[in-house]
């Protein structure tokens, strides 16, 4: 039996970890062959025959590696690889050369070996909700213009426009998400302007402490600053339900969707923080307020119209922030068990 290939770039990131262990518990994907790659060999899962790859995908012939018929029909590229915002914004060329280059790379050898088997290449790509920035109007809608602030965005934006265009010319079957902000993410801090917003919650559940970059106290206005977010688990029921949508589901005009979240402010998620934890958890988080990092989480919009993407059958999370934190902080207590 031929196997159907799954292929996961950024496998050793957060979601790509998770997204590699839900495909591989998943009873319906048996006869699916994993192949995670990232820029340091993603770690072996338990009772898999994930096929696991180091490789620099700046380097096209690295990334042509990836792809060969020995494993099996390539189904699916997850490309979820990245320097994330404020390591693109502190070295540009890196940011540049990693999340258009490489991702460029990854299309090219999906183009060159999806013409080769005879069938076009589900290409999902992960981009992020810093594609947008100037004025940003009160809720995006599907036909907001993006006109980012920052390295991050920018990069992301010019490969969701490759992902198009090889989408539009028949030489891939792209998907484009826009991800919320992912929160709680689990694991270390991250090189991301954003990952504050998971912080401030993660350490201090752990009994560490936490540094919020916006305002200097549990007073400060700037603590109202809005953002839009959605949770591990919704993430990742979103990125298995972006592979299943017929490709004539989506526009005609752009293979983008903005995935489905919601708005807390950062004064609401150290408010969730307390109604889990109490106070003394609270009492965790110091304010160093950051002008740079307070300017650029601000140029993100806080407030999307769902109503496509609902559309399409993706979920949103309905129970709101407290719950969020909850299962987090139950996550958190079984891992250490």
């Amino acid at each position: 039996m031929v196997k159907k290939v799954i292929l996961i770039t950024g496998a050793g990131g957060f979601l790509g970890v998770r997204l590699a262990k839900a495909i591989n518990e998943d009873r319906e994907l048996s006869d699916v062959q994993l192949i995670l790659v990232d820029v340091i060999e993603p770690k072996t899962l338990p009772n898999s025959s994930a096929v696991t790859i180091q490789a620099d995908l700046t380097d096209p012939a690295q990334a042509n590696a990836l792809f060969d018929s020995k494993y099996g029909l390539y189904d699916t590229v997850y490309c979820m690889h990245g320097i994330m915002s404020r390591g693109s914004e502190d070295n540009f060329d890196l940011g540049i050369k990693v999340n258009v280059d490489s991702v460029r790379n990854v299309l090219n050898a999906a183009r060159d070996h999806g013409k080769v088997q005879g069938s076009l290449i589900k290409f999902i790509f992960t981009s992020s909700l810093a594609v947008y920035g100037g004025p940003i109007p009160e809720v995006i809608q599907p036909d907001t213009i993006t006109t980012p602030e920052g390295a991050y965005g920018t990069g992301k934006l010019v490969s969701e426009l490759f992902v198009n265009e090889y989408s539009r010319r028949g030489f891939v079957d792209g998907r484009i998400l826009r991800l919320p902000t992912v929160t709680v993410r689990a694991g270390p801090p991250s090189a991301a302007t954003s990952a504050f917003i998971s912080g401030i919650i993660r350490e201090p559940l752990q009994g560490l402490p936490a540094t919020c970059p916006i305002g200097d106290s549990l007073t400060s206005p700037e603590l109202d600053l809005p953002v839009w977010i959605a949770s591990p688990e919704v993430t990742l029921q979103n990125l298995d339900i972006a592979r299943r949508v017929p490709a004539a589901s989506f526009s005609p005009h752009t293979r983008v969707v903005c995935l489905p979240g919601f708005t807390v402010t950062v004064r609401e998620e150290i408010a969730a923080l307390e109604a889990v934890a109490g106070k003394d958890a609270v009492a965790l988080i110091r304010f160093e307020d950051d002008p740079e990092n307070r300017r650029v989480v601000s140029s993100w919009p806080s407030r999307f119209d769902n109503t496509y993407a609902l559309g399409l059958g993706f979920v949103v999370d309905e129970e709101g922030l407290v719950p969020v934190v909850r299962r987090f902080q139950e996550e958190l207590k079984a891992n250490a068990s």
